[in-house]
């Protein structure tokens, strides 16, 4: 059996505790930011003329042709990275993305043979990419959940 030095305990949880001081003052502006630049990196891709799974959704939304539904949505992207990126714009950033998040649903109801190799547990990369966009809405509820706190 292994004996642990007097105060070791204490030590580790000084540590513990600034270590969670240090997350808690800066892992919702890091993580708020980190979405913003995200969301206009990949926003910009698709007015620059790069494929992504975007097309996918271009193609379950009926507003448009395909081509315009790509630019709007990558400057609509853009937009909820800016709006991220500063913090009184978080609100309309969630706004923004609560009324992307139905395409992307529609796109996995739709086109269950281009998101799915085999459903439910394989999904092609297009299904990855729209997956991701579930996860980074869920991420932005997080933050839009702390937008009172004063460190983010």
């Amino acid at each position: 059996m292994h004996v642990q030095p007097p105060g070791f305990r204490d030590r580790i949880g000084s540590l513990d505790d600034r270590i969670i001081d240090w997350l808690d003052r800066y892992g919702h502006r890091l993580h708020r930011l980190s979405l913003g630049i995200l969301f206009v990196w990949l926003g910009l891709l698709k007015p620059m003329g790069h494929e992504t799974a975007t097309s996918l959704l271009a193609h379950t939304i009926y507003w448009g042709s395909p081509e315009t539904m790509v630019l709007v949505l990558g400057w609509w992207e853009v937009v909820i990275g800016m709006s991220m990126l500063y913090k009184p714009g978080v609100r309309v950033a969630l706004l923004l993305l609560l009324l992307r998040i139905p395409g992307t649903i529609l796109a996995f109801l739709l086109l269950p043979d281009v998101t799915f190799v085999s459903f439910p547990l394989v999904p092609t990369p297009e299904g990855q990419y729209l997956i991701k966009d579930l996860v980074l809405f869920f991420a932005a509820m997080a933050i839009g959940g702390s937008i009172r706190h004063e460190h983010l």
